[in-house]
């Protein structure tokens, strides 16, 4: 029987700029944003083509910044389809306040945007007091925090991971490991060291998963520590897209291919019943 897919790292992006002005952190427009946007409209219909039941949508941080009004809208539109996952700047001091406030308005879940497209070098202030407050308040609201950084930063986040034992941490990317250098993978280990940490769950996406194959190496190997290390219950699936170049269907075909290898009830928790532990609202 074919396994029901949630999403959890999908984006979109509005052709109405004027209803949703484009605000990129750092000020540059992310490349997949203007060339390939995705309207939610277009996502539910690719995800009806891709076999893909329910998203949560991240917020476009290289397109929007920290206006989550097209993400909070898609949600609203399609509650069946669509949950979603808002940013803030959580150095400012109205952080918690703005975090309520997108909670206010049906969002499940906080992004902190530390590197990406735009912005190459690791952002340093992952780990800033600043931070704080908005973190104590995603711990006491419940809501989860998705992490977009490199592993470079891992000491920053075994700060944080100390200090709020109670906040659900998702590593988005897997905290982008370099793992081709193949078993025992060393330059990946940060990365399994944080399995100690109950509270931290892997996102794993086709950026992962295309690493492994363009470095030529097996994808498989690598994975099932992974797996072997965290379990898949800690490890949920996100397609990265549009921001991949490829269409949904074509992401999602590559993604059931590479782990096919694990079991049935591995690949259920990866493709569904983690990413609806995160976001109950997703679960059905």
């Amino acid at each position: 029987m074919a396994i029901e897919i949630v999403d959890i790292h999908p984006h979109v992006i509005s052709a109405d700029e004027t209803r949703y002005p484009r605000a990129p952190l750092g000020g540059v427009l992310s490349d997949w944003a203007r060339d390939r946007p995705v309207t939610p409209d277009q996502m539910v219909s690719a995800m009806d083509a891709a076999g893909v039941a329910r998203s949560a949508l991240v917020q476009a941080s290289t397109c929007y910044g920290y206006d989550n009004s097209l993400v909070a809208d898609a949600v609203a539109a399609y509650p069946d389809r669509f949950a979603g996952v808002f940013s803030v700047d959580v150095l400012s001091a109205g952080a918690p306040e703005k975090i309520r406030h997108w909670v206010g308005k049906g969002l499940s879940g906080l992004r902190l945007f530390t590197t990406g497209s735009t912005m190459r070098e690791q952002a340093g202030w992952l780990d800033d007091p600043k931070t704080f407050p908005a973190w104590e308040c995603a711990q006491e609201i419940g809501i989860p925090v998705c992490v977009q950084m490199q592993l470079k930063a891992v000491n920053q986040l075994h700060t944080l991971l100390e200090r709020f034992p109670k906040a659900t941490v998702i590593l988005d990317h897997l905290a982008s490991p370099d793992a081709r250098d193949g078993a025992p993978y060393a330059a990946a280990q940060p990365l399994f060291d944080l399995a100690r940490y109950p509270n931290v769950t892997l996102k794993i996406t086709i950026r992962n998963i295309r690493m492994i194959a363009e470095g030529g190496g097996a994808f498989q190997p690598y994975f099932q520590k992974v797996v072997d290390t965290f379990g898949a219950s800690r490890i949920a699936w996100g397609s990265n897209y549009p921001t991949s170049d490829a269409s949904l269907s074509r992401i999602v075909e590559e993604s059931l291919a590479a782990l096919s290898f694990l079991p049935a009830n591995d690949q259920e928790w990866i493709l569904r019943r983690t990413a609806e532990r995160l976001y109950p609202s997703l679960a059905r």
